[in-house]
């Protein structure tokens, strides 16, 4: 066998991994879309193209407060972007910048911190929720996602602004600037990709969040949309609105979509930088 065959051979495999891939990763959300356009009798019934019917759409925010779940969601993911990056940052800049004891086992002892299971601490969380009198509050969905979303962008940062050169803050230092300008002015510009990874990533990790949402929220104009999704019934066990579940599926997942489309390179790029240096 020729080079020139193995290599079409080689190619031609590559391409089918890749198809493949694609497939096994796509094909869930479009049976989910074609799902949602189907009416309870033809569910089950196998139909690549149906012709679209809203029905579905319609009763998710007929039978709920569905609308108000989105709200909830986007308001507590958004809010718990905001205190990530801002916490985040000031803290990634000590620990990348200014040399003290104990500075790595801190590092590590945060990273450590995401690692638990949200179950082992969440009878804690439960505690603390209902001493502060925040349980069925959203500031309660806030307070409780930062666990999980605050060391992973602690980590993130650090390591990029140890990556960042250090003429620049010595060069602002000689221009009279403050720890808390050096941040703001000369760091956060250079930050972007970094911000923007680490950001999406917090929001997707609120967005989707279900066992804090399930235990600390009661009512249903306080739940966020996992939690409202779950809780979608029917007459019996065995009679689930599938169609309904399938038309709220896909409300709460295009909004990542377009998010991950818009902030494609910015993504990429803020996971690539900093892995070669040079």
């Amino acid at each position: 066998m020729s080079r020139r065959t193995r290599r079409r051979f080689g190619r031609a495999g590559f391409y089918l991994l890749m198809a493949l891939i694609v497939l096994y990763a796509v094909f869930p959300f479009y049976w989910a879309i074609v799902s949602s356009f189907k009416p309870g009798s033809e569910m089950f019934r196998i139909d690549f193209f149906p012709p679209p019917n809203l029905a579905n759409y319609y009763a998710v925010f007929a039978e709920q407060p569905f609308g108000r779940n989105i709200v909830n969601s986007l308001i507590v993911a958004s809010a718990v972007v905001v205190l990530s990056l801002a916490l985040g940052l000031l803290a990634a800049f000590a620990l990348g910048r200014i040399r003290f004891r104990g500075r790595s086992l801190l590092l590590f002892t945060i990273l450590g911190v995401s690692m638990f299971p949200q179950v082992a601490v969440l009878s804690g969380m439960f505690e603390l929720v209902r001493a502060l009198g925040l349980y069925n509050r959203l500031p309660s969905l806030i307070l409780s996602y930062l666990i999980f979303t605050l060391p992973f962008t602690v980590w993130v940062l650090t390591t990029f602004i140890r990556a960042l050169p250090k003429e620049l803050e010595e060069a602002a230092i000689v221009d009279g600037a403050k720890p808390l300008t050096i941040v703001t002015r000369v760091f956060l510009p250079l930050l972007g990709p970094a911000l923007s990874t680490t950001g999406l990533l917090a929001f997707i990790a609120a967005w989707n969040e279900f066992l804090f949402a399930l235990t600390f929220t009661l009512s249903g104009e306080q739940r966020t949309v996992p939690v409202a999704i779950a809780l979608i019934s029917g007459a019996s066990a065995y009679e689930l609105p599938w169609g309904n579940i399938m038309a709220a599926s896909v409300m709460v997942t295009v909004p990542l979509i377009v998010l991950v489309l818009i902030f494609q390179r910015r993504i990429v790029s803020g996971l690539t930088a900093g892995a070669v240096k040079g």
